[in-house]
C-alpha cells in the first residue's frame, strides 16, 4: 500500500472522534512495518490518551516501522507524561509520514526536530488538506497569519 493509503486510513480512524476529543484535535495514527499494518489508534474521547500513544501500546514491537499520523507529534505535554514525539522515539520508530503541522505551542515544529535529531525520517504533507478539514475547529484557533 502507498503513503497515501495508509494515511487516509488514519483519516478514517481520526473522523470517529470529531467532536469527542474535548479541546483536542481528532488524531490518527497507523504503525506500519513492511506493508503490514502493526497498530492503529485516534486521540481518545476527552482529548487523552493520544493517538500515537495508544497505537504504539496495542501494537508491541514496533521498531523500524512507519508511524502515519494525521497532525505532526506533541512535543509536551500539559500533564507532564511523556509526549507523542519522546514515544516514537523510544518505541524505535524508523519513519514519521505527518498530514499536517501542529500549531500548536506543544508541537510548532519542535517534536520534528527532536525526531530528526534521533535519526527518524520525517515527511510532510501526505493528504494534508484532508487532514485541516477534518480538524478546521482547531486550526481556526491556533492558526497564525
Amino acid at each position: 500500500m502507498s503513503d497515501r493509503a495508509h494515511m487516509q486510513r488514519a483519516l478514517e480512524i481520526a473522523a470517529t472522534g470529531v467532536g469527542r476529543t474535548g479541546e483536542n484535535p481528532s488524531v490518527g495514527c497507523v504503525l506500519v512495518r513492511d506493508d503490514v499494518v502493526l497498530g492503529e489508534a485516534r486521540t481518545a474521547d476527552g482529548g487523552r490518551p493520544h493517538a500515537e500513544e495508544q497505537a504504539i501500546e496495542g501494537a508491541g514491537e514496533v521498531r523500524g516501522a512507519t508511524a502515519y499520523v494525521t497532525l505532526e507529534p506533541c512535543a509536551k505535554r500539559s500533564n507532564g507524561t511523556a509526549s507523542c514525539t519522546d514515544r516514537l522515539i523510544a518505541a524505535g520508530i524508523a519513519r514519521v509520514v505527518i498530514a499536517a503541522r501542529d500549531p500548536h505551542p506543544f508541537a510548532a515544529g519542535v517534536g520534528c526536530e527532536r525526531l530528526q535529531a534521533a535519526g527518524v525520517r520525517v515527511e510532510f504533507g501526505v493528504l494534508e488538506e484532508e487532514a485541516r478539514a477534518q480538524n478546521a475547529d482547531f486550526f481556526s484557533i491556533w492558526d497564525k497569519p
